[in-house]
Protein backbone atom coordinates (compact mmCIF):
# COMPACT_ATOMS: atom_id res chain seq x y z
CA UNK A 1 0.00 0.00 0.00
CA UNK A 2 3.16 2.36 1.13
CA UNK A 3 4.61 1.24 -1.80
CA UNK A 4 1.68 2.73 -4.32
CA UNK A 5 2.10 6.41 -2.10
CA UNK A 6 5.90 6.35 -2.88
CA UNK A 7 5.65 5.83 -5.96
CA UNK A 8 3.17 8.62 -7.02
CA UNK A 9 5.17 11.25 -4.53
CA UNK A 10 8.39 11.74 -7.03
CA UNK A 11 5.73 12.93 -9.35
CA UNK A 12 5.26 16.21 -7.78
CA UNK A 13 6.32 19.06 -8.99
CA UNK A 14 7.28 17.65 -12.33
CA UNK A 15 5.57 18.54 -15.62
CA UNK A 16 5.41 16.77 -18.87
CA UNK A 17 6.28 18.77 -21.88
CA UNK A 18 5.06 18.33 -26.11
CA UNK A 19 6.94 21.41 -27.63
CA UNK A 20 5.32 23.12 -30.49
CA UNK A 21 5.88 21.96 -34.22
CA UNK A 22 4.66 18.45 -32.52
CA UNK A 23 1.63 16.61 -33.72
CA UNK A 24 0.52 13.24 -31.74
CA UNK A 25 -2.31 11.30 -32.71
CA UNK A 26 -3.43 8.90 -29.90
CA UNK A 27 -4.57 9.04 -26.34
CA UNK A 28 -2.29 10.45 -23.66
CA UNK A 29 -2.64 9.56 -19.48
CA UNK A 30 -0.71 10.69 -16.95
CA UNK A 31 -0.27 11.38 -13.22
CA UNK A 32 1.62 14.30 -13.67
CA UNK A 33 1.44 18.30 -14.69
CA UNK A 34 1.34 18.33 -18.49
CA UNK A 35 2.60 21.58 -20.91
CA UNK A 36 1.48 21.34 -24.58
CA UNK A 37 2.41 23.82 -27.04
CA UNK A 38 2.11 21.28 -30.28
CA UNK A 39 -0.94 19.20 -31.02
CA UNK A 40 -2.95 16.24 -29.99
CA UNK A 41 -5.75 14.47 -31.88
CA UNK A 42 -6.85 12.28 -29.28
CA UNK A 43 -7.80 12.16 -25.20
CA UNK A 44 -5.94 13.46 -22.68
CA UNK A 45 -6.22 12.19 -19.28
CA UNK A 46 -3.93 13.89 -16.18
CA UNK A 47 -4.21 13.38 -12.68
CA UNK A 48 -2.63 16.94 -12.16
CA UNK A 49 -2.54 20.40 -14.12
CA UNK A 50 -2.37 21.30 -18.08
CA UNK A 51 -1.47 23.55 -19.64
CA UNK A 52 -2.77 24.20 -23.64
CA UNK A 53 -0.26 26.70 -24.65
CA UNK A 54 -0.51 29.60 -27.58
CA UNK A 55 0.15 27.22 -30.17
CA UNK A 56 -1.16 23.88 -28.75
CA UNK A 57 -4.23 22.52 -29.77
CA UNK A 58 -6.35 19.24 -28.53
CA UNK A 59 -9.01 18.05 -30.43
CA UNK A 60 -10.12 15.04 -28.49
CA UNK A 61 -11.58 14.68 -24.62
CA UNK A 62 -9.89 15.91 -21.84
CA UNK A 63 -10.31 15.04 -17.92
CA UNK A 64 -7.82 16.32 -15.82
CA UNK A 65 -7.55 17.98 -12.53
CA UNK A 66 -7.39 21.94 -13.63
CA UNK A 67 -6.49 23.53 -16.77
CA UNK A 68 -5.36 26.18 -18.30
CA UNK A 69 -6.06 27.05 -22.05
CA UNK A 70 -4.25 29.63 -24.00
CA UNK A 71 -4.25 27.30 -27.40
CA UNK A 72 -7.31 25.83 -28.73
CA UNK A 73 -9.37 23.07 -27.92
CA UNK A 74 -12.50 21.35 -29.14
CA UNK A 75 -14.21 18.24 -27.16
CA UNK A 76 -15.64 17.69 -24.03
CA UNK A 77 -13.75 18.83 -21.37
CA UNK A 78 -14.00 17.72 -17.70
CA UNK A 79 -11.50 19.46 -14.49
CA UNK A 80 -12.56 18.78 -11.13
CA UNK A 81 -11.04 22.33 -10.28
CA UNK A 82 -10.43 25.56 -12.32
CA UNK A 83 -10.71 25.80 -15.98
CA UNK A 84 -8.84 29.26 -16.79
CA UNK A 85 -9.19 30.27 -20.69
CA UNK A 86 -6.84 33.04 -21.52
CA UNK A 87 -7.78 35.99 -23.79
CA UNK A 88 -6.16 34.08 -27.13
CA UNK A 89 -7.97 30.48 -26.23
CA UNK A 90 -10.38 29.45 -28.86
CA UNK A 91 -12.45 26.84 -26.21
CA UNK A 92 -15.60 24.70 -28.56
CA UNK A 93 -17.20 21.72 -27.03
CA UNK A 94 -18.83 20.93 -23.66
CA UNK A 95 -17.52 21.67 -20.47
CA UNK A 96 -17.86 20.45 -17.10
CA UNK A 97 -15.98 22.50 -14.68
CA UNK A 98 -15.30 23.29 -11.06
CA UNK A 99 -14.32 27.04 -11.29
CA UNK A 100 -14.27 29.16 -14.49
CA UNK A 101 -12.49 31.98 -15.27
CA UNK A 102 -12.82 33.52 -18.66
CA UNK A 103 -10.41 36.43 -20.10
CA UNK A 104 -11.78 39.02 -22.20
CA UNK A 105 -10.69 38.30 -26.39
CA UNK A 106 -11.09 34.40 -25.77
CA UNK A 107 -13.72 32.47 -27.81
CA UNK A 108 -15.70 30.25 -25.82
CA UNK A 109 -18.48 28.75 -27.78
CA UNK A 110 -19.30 25.65 -25.67
CA UNK A 111 -21.81 24.33 -23.30
CA UNK A 112 -20.32 24.84 -19.84
CA UNK A 113 -21.86 23.00 -16.50
CA UNK A 114 -20.26 24.05 -13.23
CA UNK A 115 -20.76 21.84 -10.45
CA UNK A 116 -18.41 19.50 -8.56
CA UNK A 117 -16.62 16.30 -10.24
Amino acid sequence: MFDKVKNQDHLLGKTNRIVEGTSITGDISTKADFRLDGKLTGNFTSGGKIVIGPTGEVQGDIICKSIDIEGKFSGKLQAEGMLNIKSKAHITGEVIVGKLAVEPGAKFEASCEMRSL
